[in-house]
C-alpha cells in the first residue's frame, strides 16, 4: 500500500497542474487509491456525484497520469461511497477460488521438466507444437478438441504436460485436471464398486467434469471399454458444451481405433487432428544438444552427429543411447565421452532390440494392436479386417527378425513361404504411398522395441 501511495501522490502533483484548483480540490484530492486489480487502478470517491462528475471532465487526464506512475496499469475503477466493502469481499472471494484451484491444479502429476521452452521444434512436430501453445494461451478458444497422436516415445506427454504447466503458471483462475486414461477408468471402476454409488459418482464426475482443461493421455486404452467409453462421452459433452479445453493424445489416429465408439471417434474428429512424426536428423541432433546443455555433459561433437544419424527409431531411444555412451565413459574413467563408447552403446542398443523377440512375441504385439485374436491372426479367415494384419505381420517379422521365410510360414498355420514374400512385397509396395499404414506400422515396431527395453 505503501508504494501505491507514493506513486499516487506523483499522480495528484500532475493532476494539479492539469486541472483547475476548484477540481482539483474536489474531485482529485478527494480520492482514496484503494488497490490495483488486474490492470485496473481502483479509487473510491467521497461522493457519487464527484465520481460522475470526474469521469466526466477529467477521466482522460487521470488515466493518462495514472499510467506514467503505475507500470502494467491500464485503466480505472472509481468506487462510489458504500461500494468499497462489497467490492473487497468480491476481491478477497475471487482469490480464495484462484488459491483453491491452485492448490487442486498443484495436485496434478505434471513433470515441472516438461515445458514448451525445452520441448525441440523441428519439421515433424511444428504443427502439433503450435498447436498446443495455441491451445495453452487461449484454452477452449480453439482448436477444441485438440487430438494428438503418434508413436511411442515422440514427445505426446511431454506436450501434455507443457500445456498444463503453461496454464497452471500464466492462468492461474484455471483448473487444469491432467489423467491417463488407465486412471480415468480406474477412477470410474472404483465410483462404481463403492458402498455409497451415489457420493461417489457424484465426486467422479466432479473431479472430470468441474475443470476448465481436461487432458487425456494414452486414450486408445480405453477403445475395448464400453462402459468407460460411455462415461467418457458424456464427460466429453459436458466439458464441451461449457468450452472447456479438452486434449487428448493416442498412439493412433481416431479413425484407426477399430473398436473405440463411433459417436466417441465423432467427437474427436470435431476438433484438430494433428499427428506427431519421428524426428528427422536435424532435429534428432537438436535434441541430443539440448539434453547435453541440460544435462551438463562432457561429450565430443562427433558422438552426438554418430547418435543422431543411427537412432531413428524415437527419442526415447535416443536420449536413452545419450545416457549409455556417457555412463560407459564414467565407468572407464574418462572426463569426457568419445565415439568410441558411441560406437559400444550402440552396438549393444542394436542387440537389445531383437534380444529375446521371437515371431510369437511380435504376432502377439500386432494382435494386441489391431485387437484381434491370435487363432484369426494364423488361421485361414481371409476377411480383410483379418488378413490386413497378418500380412502387416509377416512383414514386420521380417523386417525385425533374420529367419528362413519358411519358419515364418510354419508359424502362420503352415503357410507356404511363398505366401510370406508375397505379404511382405505387398506391403513394401503399400507403405510407398500409404502414408498412415506406414505410421501405423512405425509405431508397432517402435511399441515392439519399447517392450523389449
Amino acid at each position: 500500500m505503501d508504494s501505491i501511495l507514493s506513486r499516487w501522490n506523483e499522480v495528484l502533483k500532475d493532476m494539479e497542474n492539469l486541472v483547475t484548483a476548484v477540481s482539483y480540490d474536489l474531485y482529485v484530492e478527494t480520492l482514496e487509491p484503494i488497490k490495483i486489480d488486474k490492470n485496473k487502478l481502483v479509487l473510491l470517491a467521497s461522493t457519487l456525484t464527484n465520481k460522475n462528475q470526474l469521469l466526466k471532465l477529467h477521466k482522460d487526464k487521470l488515466l493518462n497520469s495514472v499510467k506514467q506512475h503505475f507500470d502494467n496499469v491500464e485503466d480505472l475503477i472509481i468506487l462510489e461511497p458504500g461500494e468499497k466493502d462489497k467490492f473487497l469481499e468480491d476481491i478477497r472471494q475471487a482469490e480464495e477460488m484462484i488459491e483453491a484451484k491452485q492448490v487442486l491444479n498443484d495436485k496434478n502429476k505434471l513433470n515441472e521438466k516438461y515445458t514448451f521452452d525445452n520441448f525441440v521444434v523441428g519439421k515433424s512436430n511444428q504443427f502439433v507444437y503450435a498447436a498446443c501453445r495455441s491451445v495453452a494461451e487461449n484454452p477452449g478458444k480453439k482448436y477444441n478438441p485438440l487430438f494428438i497422436y503418434g508413436g511411442v516415445g515422440l514427445g505426446k506427454t511431454h506436450l501434455l504436460h507443457a500445456i498444463g504447466n503453461y496454464v497452471r503458471k500464466n492462468k492461474r483462475d484455471l483448473r487444469i485436471l491432467y489423467v491417463t486414461s488407465e486412471q480415468f477408468t480406474n477412477d470410474y471402476i472404483q465410483a462404481l464398486k463403492a458402498d455409497k454409488k451415489e457420493n461417489a459418482n457424484k465426486a467422479f464426475r466432479d473431479k472430470y467434469r468441474d475443470v476448465d482443461v481436461l487432458m487425456i493421455d494414452d486414450i486408445q486404452f480405453i477403445a475395448n471399454k464400453t462402459s468407460t467409453q460411455e462415461e467418457f462421452f458424456h464427460t466429453f459433452n459436458d466439458l464441451y458444451q461449457l468450452d472447456k479445453q479438452i486434449v487428448i493424445s493416442s498412439d493412433k489416429h481416431p479413425r484407426n481405433m477399430e473398436l473405440l465408439e463411433e459417436r466417441l471417434r465423432s467427437r474427436f474428429s470435431g476438433g484438430l487432428i494433428q499427428d506427431i512424426q519421428k524426428p528427422d536428423y536435424e532435429t534428432r541432433l537438436a535434441i541430443l544438444q539440448k539434453k547435453v546443455e541440460s544435462e551438463r555433459y562432457n561429450v565430443d561433437s562427433d558422438v552426438l552427429s554418430f547418435l543422431a544419424d543411427r537412432i531413428n527409431t524415437n527419442i526415447r531411444d535416443l536420449e536413452g543411447s545419450l545416457n549409455k555412451v556417457v555412463s560407459l565413459s564414467i565407468l572407464i574413467g574418462k572426463n569426457r565421452a568419445t565415439l568410441s563408447e558411441a560406437e559400444e552403446a550402440l552396438k549393444d542398443f542394436e542387440s537389445t532390440k531383437t534380444q529375446n523377440l521371437t515371431i510369437e512375441k511380435i504376432i502377439e504385439m500386432v494382435c494386441k494392436n489391431y485387437h484381434i485374436s491370435k487363432d484369426d491372426m494364423i488361421g485361414k479367415k481371409k476377411k480383410k479386417e483379418i488378413v490386413d494384419p497378418r500380412q502387416i505381420c509377416m512383414y514386420i517379422i521380417t523386417e525385425l527378425l533374420d529367419v528362413p521365410l519358411k519358419a515364418i510360414g510354419e508359424a502362420f498355420g503352415g503357410r507356404d513361404h511363398t505366401t510370406v514374400i508375397f505379404a511382405r512385397d505387398k506391403i513394401s509396395e503399400r507403405i510407398r504411398t500409404d502414408k498412415v499404414l506406414k505410421t501405423d506400422i512405425d509405431d508397432i515396431i517402435a511399441m515392439i522395441r519399447q517392450d523389449l527395453n
